[in-house]
């Protein structure tokens, strides 16, 4: 029997402000390093933290987002530790009074159940290069947002499922760009098995990272407990290259950060007003824009979920509908052929909402193949045009002159004999060969119902003495 864990999260999720949390330093990423801090993010003496509001504004929003309880009044505090990349020897968190409470995030395998939401100030970042360590504080002082879970998770999957669904929310929100790879949204796992001593590991930075490492240290625990070992209390890392988990250090407990509250920041105070201009600003979510896509426009749960996975997506259906195409081909195009040009050539920005009604509709119409649709659309991704320019300049629109295709299909038929001997022989499988022929012989521009029409009253007229029962062989 596979051992069961208990799991709990903490989600560092860095918000989308333009400036710091407690200065006016810019928050964008890439720039070189320690070009983007001052005397407040390097903890320099006498610096002074001012609260950035727009900070809380996103906060507020992520909190309502995830159905949290706002607190009225919320309190900064330092969190004291010794390392590196932390220059005053603190960091400026929410220990005792954060900013929200409770809230949940809904998941596949149900929901889970959250404890709270605070806002803090990261640290700098070390580089290390074989030979040293060199510490860029560009990331000291950026804006985040903890979200930290009950201890309700009991797997592996379980935990990633949950932090997939919670980006997707954060997502949509416009709370975070997420981007983990940049160490926008990083995780730290607590887990213990029953009877066992509880292990944190630190700053897992995707999701394949996180699943990984729960797994390996469920195992290593189980195989601890199982030969009557004690499992340290401990703080990980994961190492990536070996597969594994590495000790770092003995755990820290709250009393060994030594809280005390901010002297130099005044008590958040939130009112109902503040809260009411957040909820305004909320989108509508995933889930129940999923749940009224089944409602409103007949949609599939299926295609309804995949459509609002992203808030791109979702938004780009609703106005291609708008601009008069059908929803269920809208939906059927969005989740075909666009997806699969946007995972082909990784990510880029649709087509127009406009532009791909138009394809649509000349689809509908007849005036364009399914064959040169996507060609139509593959340019539409490259160009920006519209369908309708692309069809103009590449002579794509369908061809529907019953003599032309008439003429296309006898001259199939007469180039091919052995499979038209199959055809009128019983074997069915044939046709669609010579169908395929008449499709590229005219460049997948011939309407295809025309021509499949045409090709059966013109096989099923063909002389006896051409069907393979009736062809007398050699003597």
């Amino acid at each position: 029997m596979k051992a069961e864990g208990v799991i709990g999260l903490e989600v560092h999720v860095q918000l989308l402000t333009r400036e710091k949390l407690f200065c006016t330093c810019p928050t964008d990423f890439g720039a070189g390093a320690n070009t983007r801090v001052c005397p407040v993010c390097l903890g320099l003496p006498g610096s002074l933290p001012v609260l950035n509001p727009e900070a809380v504004t996103v906060a507020l929003r992520a909190a309502l987002a995830l159905g949290c309880t706002v607190n009225n009044i919320s309190r900064f505090d330092r969190k004291h530790y010794f390392y590196p990349d932390l220059p005053k020897g603190y960091q400026i968190t929410q220990h005792q009074h954060p900013l929200a409470q409770g809230g949940r995030v809904d998941t596949p395998f149900g929901s889970v159940d959250l404890d709270r939401l605070h806002l803090e100030e990261d640290a700098g970042k070390l580089m290390h290069t074989g030979e040293s360590t060199l510490i860029d504080f560009n990331r000291s002082g950026l804006p985040l947002v903890e979200i930290v879970t009950g201890p309700c998770l009991t797997s592996a999957s379980q935990a990633r499922a949950f932090l997939e669904s919670l980006r997707q929310v954060l997502l949509y929100a416009n709370i975070s760009d997420c981007r983990m790879e940049e160490g926008s949204l990083r995780c730290d796992a607590n887990i213990s098995l029953r009877g066992g001593g509880r292990t944190e590991i630190k700053n897992l930075n995707s999701f394949r990272a996180v699943e990984r490492a729960l797994e390996y240290e469920i195992a290593r625990q189980s195989r601890m407990l199982a030969q009557g070992e004690t499992v340290p209390v401990q703080t990980l890392r994961w190492d990536e290259t070996q597969a594994r988990t590495v000790p770092m250090r003995p755990k820290e407990m709250a009393l060994d950060y030594r809280y005390l509250l901010e002297p130099d920041l005044l008590p958040l105070v939130i009112d109902a007003e503040i809260v009411d201009r957040a909820r305004e600003d909320l989108p509508e979510l995933p889930r129940p824009r999923a749940a009224r896509f089944i409602k409103e426009y007949g949609l599939s749960p299926q295609n309804a979920a995949m459509l609002t996975l992203t808030r791109e997506m979702a938004d780009c259906f609703e106005q291609v509908v708008a601009a008069g195409a059908s929803p269920r081909p809208a939906a059927n195009l969005l989740l075909g052929e666009v997806s699969r040009l946007i995972n082909q050539g990784g990510k880029q920005s649709l087509p127009s909402p406009h532009s791909l009604a138009e394809l649509l509709a000349l689809q509908e119409q007849g005036s364009i193949s399914v064959t040169a649709a996507k060609e139509v659309l593959a340019q539409m991704f490259a160009s920006g045009e519209s369908a309708d320019s692309i069809l103009s300049r590449n002579s794509l629109s369908q061809l529907s002159d019953r003599h032309a295709l008439e003429n296309l299909a006898q001259a199939v038929i007469a180039n091919n004999p052995n499979p038209v001997a199959d055809y009128l022989g019983g074997k069915k499988q044939a046709f669609g060969y010579l169908m395929g022929l008449a499709m590229k012989e005219s460049g997948g521009r011939a309407n295809p119902a025309l021509l499949k029409e045409i090709m059966v009253h013109l096989l099923t007229n063909q002389p006896i003495n051409q069907r393979k029962d009736s062809i007398i062989g050699p003597n």
